[in-house]
């Protein structure tokens, strides 16, 4: 199963540097790494990167997260995917641009679901 993190490109790229991706501003606040199955994908684009460019989706393989991932309760009382700890470039299944299109809305691959 994959689950996604929508992040900045440069940001990702220095996470890619780096050999890890520890999170950025808010999974560092928060204290984990904030992750969305494909169906809550879409909704965080929405709610939480509206208007931005320059994004790219990560699909990250859930079997080589180990118990660091946790599905927890969030918003409406859905379980999202949280990682506690850094997430290891090894789990990394695709890192894909997240254009913008006419409607303004993030455009996602056809096989997020």
């Amino acid at each position: 199963m994959s689950v996604y993190k929508i992040i900045a490109a440069d940001l990702w790229k220095a996470a890619e540097d780096d050999g890890v991706f520890t999170g950025a501003g808010i999974d560092l606040k928060d204290g984990f790494i904030h992750l969305s199955t494909g169906q809550q994908a879409r909704r965080t684009a929405q709610l939480y990167f509206k208007g931005q460019d320059g994004l790219v989706l990560v699909a990250v393989d859930t079997a080589k997260l180990g118990d660091a991932l946790k599905y927890e309760p969030s918003r409406d009382g859905d379980l999202f995917p949280h990682l506690y700890g850094a997430l290891p470039m090894a789990a990394v299944l695709s890192v894909r641009p997240l254009p913008r299109g006419a409607d303004g809305d993030h455009v996602f691959p056809v096989d997020v679901e």
